[in-house]
């Protein structure tokens, strides 16, 4: 075939591209399970980090099996129902018997997902922790979110005020005060507003079962002074209480 001719240029870039989709094809098939397996892993870490455990990942010879040992040893996955939607409720269940419930969080940020786990004691109402991520925030401002010194202002502060659900205020100009508020991050303005609705609208659709067991901090979760399933649309699925 002459080379000079557009017919072979032709023919050649289409073989090309085929061989290289045929690779790229084969790639992905062959590393689909252990992509699988990272994002469970960073999942299972966020869900971790929001109750302050496994602090010594990042020591481990083998940290994805440390993480999910961490994980199997302190997590139940479970969730609540309300309507015909159903929502990821994880519970934590440390060694000295308190009991932790995780929310997972997601949002838009200034410039694309974010997302986060929170988790509260068991009066459903105070924070125990919080871990934030993002996509594709500008860094050193808005994807300061996922620090430390932004996620660890919401320790201790709570969602309600009294019976109230409230949430908690992300604000700027370093005013945040008394236990509903954080402040914003500097330059991040945007992004940190963008947590606070993250945060307003996704524990909302927890709201129905927050507000009927509040305050119930040493009830256990089918205990008789909580919510009865029967009388709420709010139903716990896949609670493992063999599980101390």
């Amino acid at each position: 075939m002459d080379t000079n001719k557009n017919l072979y240029t032709i023919v050649y870039s289409t073989i090309l591209v085929v061989v290289v989709a045929v690779i790229l094809a084969l790639a992905s098939y062959l590393l689909k399970d252990r992509q699988q397996r990272n994002v469970a892993i960073e999942t299972k870490m966020m869900i971790l980090k929001s109750v302050n455990l496994a602090k010594d990942a990042s020591k481990a010879d083998d940290k994805p099996t440390y993480i999910e040992q961490e994980y199997s040893k302190y997590i139940t996955d479970s969730s609540i129902t309300e309507g015909n939607k159903t929502f990821p409720l994880y519970i934590c269940r440390l060694e000295n018997q308190d009991k932790y419930y995780i929310v997972k969080l997601h949002g838009a940020g200034l410039w694309g997902p974010i997302w986060g786990y929170i988790s509260f004691k068991s009066d459903l109402s105070t924070i125990y922790g919080a871990v934030f991520a993002h996509k594709g925030e500008t860094p050193g401002l808005g994807a300061e979110i996922s620090t430390d010194h932004f996620s660890g202002q919401f320790i201790d502060k709570t969602i309600f005020e009294g019976e109230n659900f409230v949430s908690v205020l992300v604000v700027k100009g370093g005013g945040a005060k008394g236990n509903h508020e954080v402040d914003a991050i500097s330059g991040g303005t945007i992004t940190s507003k963008a947590v606070e609705a993250m945060l307003k609208s996704c524990i909302g659709d927890y709201l129905n079962f927050f507000k009927a067991n509040l305050n119930k901090a040493t009830a256990p979760l089918y205990d008789s002074t909580m919510v009865n399933p029967s009388d709420s649309t709010m139903l716990i699925n896949q609670i493992d209480t063999t599980k101390n």
